[in-house]
């Protein structure tokens, strides 16, 4: 098993190309089930759920060529219906194949899902839109099976905001007959990105980008060219790093527009920040401010970078208070950040957190995706060396994070 040795201390100096979105991706590759066209992709990372995604869609049937960054679909033949646990038990975003199949036709059956162990993300939203919209779900054996004629147009209104399940029905609706609405949906840029890739593959859908989405359903979808959006998590995450670690690094093929409340934060802990239309620079001098924070959806501050600021917090001068309202166990890292030096406190689903002069090296274990960051941005400002084990975890939604930090000064380096 793979594992991170880094030793800390170096400043960041440099630039880094980010990838495109793992959030974005993952949805984007389901949607070429939705046609018998081609479907070319680019922008796509290199990320273990990506390849998941990929396998998963090539035991159904749809053709897949991988390049680089450059994906083609192709779903004339798709053989089955579906996604079974063994091929999805590590990968909560496979019900995202739970819509398309059912919209083009009208079946599946679905593997209740996996992924990282932070909290209940229970897939009863889902289940209940594409009910509203005709299906007939039965759960047996831990699968979900859903049949439909033809999926009908209708209202949905989500008990709660939830991404995936605003990406599977957007991608139902888009096939279904008649007008679908969608209300309390999620605003998250990765959303968008899903929405206008269905818009070129020839989907009707209207309030893009807004809680309330209107689809008018089409017979079918086309091909269709699209590159996924920047990644706007791995861009906060090495930020965080260079505020952490102290620096001077430019991040390229990237967007600011959909991060001014992590940016925001930054600024507040001190980090000098310009920027151009797909590039920022950070620069950090200093040793970080403490900075509080409670996680919201979009346009609120991301539970993804919940994690990374907590790292930077530990490091910075000051207290500060860390809310978590999205998911009930995303702290399973305050632990291991204390074996560092950080000194945090849990009380309920806040955080509070008291800057320290310096953390301190010492074998550490990630135990989820962006938790696994936290720890590489604590190891690269630590005194010594931080190994971090089980970082399968990193690879999962980071596009080779160890290559990119040490292209910039970072002494970091995957070990066996």
């Amino acid at each position: 098993m793979d594992k991170l040795l880094i030793q800390g201390g170096a400043r960041l100096a440099g630039d880094i190309t980010i990838s495109g979105a793992k959030n974005a991706a993952l949805p984007i590759l389901c949607a070429g089930l939705l046609t018998a066209d081609a479907l070319t992709l680019d922008n796509v990372p290199h990320l273990h759920d990506v390849a998941t995604m990929l396998k998963l869609l090539r035991q159904m049937g749809l053709h897949a060529e991988q390049g680089d960054t450059h994906v083609e679909l192709r779903g004339d033949k798709i053989t089955s219906l579906e996604a079974p646990y063994d091929m999805v038990k590590t990968m909560r975003a496979s019900i995202l194949v739970l819509g398309p199949l059912v919209a083009r036709f009208g079946e599946a059956k679905v593997s209740l899902p996996g992924g990282c162990a932070i909290g209940s993300r229970p897939v009863d939203q889902h289940i209940k839109g594409l009910q509203a919209m005709g299906a007939d779900i039965t759960i047996e054996a831990g699968y979900i099976h859903a049949r439909a004629k033809k999926l009908k147009g209708t209202r949905v209104v989500t008990d709660m905001i939830t991404v995936t399940g605003t990406e599977n029905l957007l991608m139902a609706a888009t096939l279904a007959e008649g007008e679908t609405v969608l209300e309390n949906a999620a605003r998250e840029p990765e959303v968008t990105d899903l929405a206008n890739l269905l818009v070129k593959m020839g989907a009707k859908i209207e309030g893009i980008g807004t809680d309330r989405l209107v689809v008018q359903g089409v017979e079918r979808l086309h091909g269709a060219q699209h590159a996924v959006i920047a990644d706007r998590i791995e861009t906060g995450t090495f930020l965080c790093a260079v505020a952490a670690a102290g620096g001077d690094v430019t991040l390229h093929a990237t967007r600011t527009d959909i991060l001014d409340v992590a940016l925001d934060k930054l600024r507040e802990a001190g980090a000098i920040l310009t920027s151009g239309d797909d590039w920022i620079r950070i620069q950090m001098a200093a040793r970080p401010r403490a900075v509080s924070f409670r996680t919201t959806e979009y346009p609120g501050f991301p539970t993804d970078m919940q994690a990374q600021f907590m790292a930077l917090n530990c490091l910075a001068e000051g207290g500060s208070r860390v809310t978590e309202t999205i998911f009930e166990n995303r702290f399973m890292h305050v632990q291991e950040l204390n074996r560092l030096g950080a000194s945090i406190e849990i009380d309920g689903h806040t955080a509070i957190v008291q800057g320290v002069d310096h953390l301190v090296g010492a074998p550490v274990m990630a135990t989820d995706l962006r938790a696994s960051a936290s720890l590489v941005i604590a190891g690269l400002a630590a005194r010594g060396e931080t190994l971090i084990d089980r970082i399968y975890h990193l690879d999962r939604g980071y596009d080779r994070m160890e290559v990119k930090l040490a292209g910039v000064g970072a002494n970091i380096q995957r070990v066996k």
